[in-house]
This record gives C-alpha cells, structure tokens and sequence, in this order.
C-alpha cells in the first residue's frame, strides 16, 4: 500500500538527567521504550536530536554569579565598564547582568532601540515616527527616553526591563547609567572598557570598536571561556547560550559533544541495525509573529550533528512543476511525471526555477526548529526528538 504520511516529529519522554548520567545510553533507551511502546520502527536517516539543556545538565556545566564577577573584573579592570547590547531576558541575561555588575563599580548599560538583537521592543516603531527619532543617529539618556516614550513594558513578561534592569546593577552594588544607541562606538564616549552582549552581530560590533580605539573588549563568549575556580566553562561561547539554573547559577551552553552524537549513532546502529543521524539542538530560528520576538538566543542552533545533518535541502517545488512544466496533465498522469521528474533531478537545484521557493537554509537549522517547536520550554518532558521521514520526498 501506498505511504500515506511523510514527515513525522515524535517528543520522547525522558527521565529526569542529572549531572554525570551515561547519557548516550538513556537516550537510546528512552528511544526504544517509545518505539516499543508506540509501535513504531526505527530506519535509515532517522533523526534523533537532544535539546542542549540536558547535555550541559548532565556535564555539570554550570558558573555562579561570583565567577562571572571574578572573570569580568579580571579582563575589564574593575572599574567603569560599557555593557551593550544585551537581550531583554530575565532568563537569558539577568544573571549574567548580575555577576557584571559585581565585577565593576559602574556600569554604563547602552540598550539598542527599538528593539533588542532578538526581536523584544523597548518602543514601537510608530512611536519612534511620533517622536520624530531616528534610531540610526540618535542617542537617548534614560530621562529622555521616559520623556518621550514613558513606560514600557514588554507585551508578554509585563516587565519594564529599562527600570527591572537598573534596579539589579545597583542590587549588585554598581553604579548604573543607561542609554540608548545602536552604533556600538557610542559607548567609548562613557568608558574604553567595554563587554559587548550581542549574539549574532558580536564579531562586527568587537571589529568597529577595535578600530574605534577600545582599551579593553571582551564579549559575552569571553566570559567564563575558561573555569574560574573550578566552575563551569565554555571554550568556545563563553556566557553565551547560558541560562539561568538558579537565583545565583547560570547553566552554560554545552561543551564539545561531537563525542556524545556519534556515541548514540553507534548505539542504535548496534542495536537496530539502521543508520540514524544525532544532533544536539539549541533554539530554533523561527520568528514570532505577533511578538516580533526571534528565538535564536543560542550562539547556534547546532550545538553538533553527525555529518549526514551537513547541508543545505536539494527539492524540487511540487506545485511549480504541477503549473508549468506540467500543466497540461492531471490524476495519475500527473503524478508520474512528478515522480519521474524528481527520481532524475540534479544533484544541486541551487538556481534552478523548479527549485524556487525551496527554503534555503541549512538542514541543521530546518531540523532543530522543528525539535524546539517539538519539543517546547516547559514541562512537555520531551528533550529527545525522533524525527522520521524528513528525507524522504514524494516518490518513496
């Protein structure tokens, strides 16, 4: 009988990890309890993805707010240092913010306006039209942003995150001034010691503050790049990627696990005999849009994969074909052609108009927004993904 379902994204539950758990095996355990459990299959380039919360969980990868502290004193002097950039998150930076402003005795936090690099508005853009601001060139003191623009709290978390923010530098014992600015060369005017917190755009902004003359420049990814004191670290993304565990812990992003997915793959290929592929995801880059709100907060959405993730989609655009190329067929006619069509198509689409419209991105990211959208943030209980049939297309 024909196939009726292609592509299908199953949560697994999980136990609850713990630091030091085999975790390589309690995923493929958790696995084939489902597969038993739900009456499914395993096949070859099946997809079995872990969410990176539960492998920094299980490596112990986390820091306390003094460590960061100590990091942050250590590289920026101590004294009055520029934070820019950050993200509007209680989750993602408040915790971070804490440990900065223990590390120095001022801190100058400049806020990119309208909204931060993910999407989260301090003001609209209707009101910035209203007050005639240019968001390019202008730069707002926190008296004059409440002058023209008042409070402003976010539509979901309710929090005014200019006062929220303010308030935790002087609970941790800084000064704090604010200002709002989108050229990162602002900042020199207050302080030439400067951490930038962008995710995405932190290697342009570091190179214009290098030429604009920075005394000292860390990012984000700088912070905590090593253990201080024994605590967690992350060589290659420092702070970024990390969350908040506890009141006073950050949980970082996940160490090198290129080791864990290949482990995995073995375990089920032994176990079953198919070949499957293993990531470990982070946030999805999908956009909200009601919010307005990107959720890639992650440094990547790929933490690691096995190498058949590697690459881009090669697919035809069914109903492109089904309007011009074969327009003038129908039923069972119709569905040859297609088929025959897509058995003997290029290996690489790239420009091709059949191909038009076919979303270019990366298979990575296409599959981990798929397993953050699965797998969700809260208490679902599933940060194990099986994706099935993600490869396969109309012929099979």
């Amino acid at each position: 009988m024909e196939r009726k379902v292609g592509t299908t994204s199953r949560g697994i539950r999980c136990p609850i990890f713990r630091e030091g758990d085999n975790l390589a095996q309690m995923v493929v355990d958790s696995v084939m309890d489902a597969a038993e459990s739900e009456g499914f299959k395993l096949a070859d380039r099946d997809v079995i993805a872990i969410t990176e919360s539960v492998v920094a969980r299980v490596q112990g990868n986390y820091a306390s707010v003094d460590a960061i502290a100590e990091d942050v004193k250590n590289k920026l002097g101590g004294e009055t240092i520029g934070v820019i950039f950050p993200i509007l998150s209680r989750n993602r930076f408040a915790i971070c913010l804490r440990g900065i402003a223990k590390g120095a005795k001022k801190v100058v936090l400049m806020l990119s306006y309208p909204s931060d690099e993910v999407g989260n508005e301090l003001v609209s853009l209707d009101k910035l039209d209203e007050a005639g601001v240019n968001p390019f060139s202008d730069v707002l003191d926190e008296k004059k942003y409440r002058e023209l623009f008042g409070v402003n709290k976010h539509p979901f978390t309710c929090v005014d995150y200019v006062e929220y923010y303010g308030n935790l530098i002087r609970e941790s014992g800084a000064e704090a001034e604010i200002i709002f600015a989108n050229d990162p060369r602002v900042i020199l005017n207050y302080t030439k010691n400067v951490l930038t917190c962008d995710i995405h755009t932190r290697a342009r902004t570091k190179r214009l503050l290098k030429a604009a003359g920075v005394e000292r420049l860390c990012g984000l990814d700088d912070i905590l790049n090593e253990s201080v004191n024994g605590s967690g670290c992350n060589e290659k993304f420092g702070l970024l990627g990390s969350n908040k565990s506890t009141e006073d812990t950050v949980k970082l992003f996940p160490r090198e696990c290129g080791d864990l997915v290949l482990d995995i793959q073995k375990r089920i290929l032994d176990k079953t005999g198919k070949h499957v592929e293993v990531m470990v995801y982070g946030d999805g880059a999908f956009k909200d849009p009601v919010g307005k709100i990107w959720e890639l907060a992650d440094p990547s959405v790929s933490v690691a994969h096995t190498q058949g993730l590697e690459g881009t989609p090669n697919e035809l655009k069914l109903k492109y074909l089904a309007d011009n190329d074969f327009a003038d067929l129908s039923g069972d006619a119709l569905k040859k052609a297609i088929e025959e069509r897509i058995r003997e198509k290029d290996g690489d689409l790239s420009g091709q108009m059949a191909s038009q419209g076919t979303t270019p991105r990366r298979l990575t990211d296409l599959i981990g927004s798929l397993c953050d959208l699965t797998s969700g943030s809260g208490d679902k209980g599933t940060p194990v993904i099986l994706i099935q049939g993600y490869f396969d297309n109309y012929t099979n």
